[in-house]
């Protein structure tokens, strides 16, 4: 049997994110903010409707206490579908990506794939269960929190002399 080499397949994309400006702290803190807020309004026509025809707990006249939870499964679908829909959809843009002038980027693909917007999704609850994975921003040479390495990806500063995509243009 003949022997196999690696071939390092993602050299071209490396060397087309090399010098990227990576998007600041607080940034992206208001972005992850402003998208789990927007989970939360999504999640809560969602789980009235649950309440009313589903699970039969409120019969639309008694008062029916939302309690917003990750402990319940629809929460946990609800964020899940909403990041990795909107991720793969906008290619790293969700609205608080936007509002926070950062966009996650694909260290292996032009396009954020849809596993890798799931594995991102999923790192969200290891950089929690880990307690520190947020924290590794401060602590990685490329700012990296432990959802950024999970996925491959990057979170850039796209208001720094950058096109609209967040990629360095030709000759700058």
């Amino acid at each position: 049997m003949a022997t196999q080499y690696y071939r390092a397949d993602e050299t071209a994309r490396v060397e087309e994110l090399d010098g990227l400006p990576l998007a600041g702290f607080g940034w992206r803190a208001l972005g992850f903010l402003v998208d789990l807020l927007l989970v939360v309004v999504l999640w809560i026509p969602l789980e009235l409707t649950w309440a009313r025809f589903v699970s039969h707990e409120w019969d639309g006249h008694s008062r029916y206490h939302v309690t917003f939870s990750f402990h319940e499964w629809r929460s946990l679908l609800v964020a899940l579908l909403y990041y990795v829909l909107v991720y793969y959809s906008t290619n790293g843009r969700s609205v608080g990506k936007w509002i926070g002038r950062t966009r996650v980027v694909s260290l292996t693909h032009e396009h954020l794939g849809l596993w890798q917007c799931f594995e991102r999704v999923l790192g969200y609850g290891v950089a929690v269960a880990e307690g520190i994975g947020f924290l590794q921003y401060f602590f990685s040479r490329n700012r990296m929190c432990v959802h950024d390495r999970m996925a491959e990806t990057i979170v850039v500063d796209v208001a720094k002399g950058r096109d609209r995509s967040g990629l360095r243009q030709p000759g700058s």
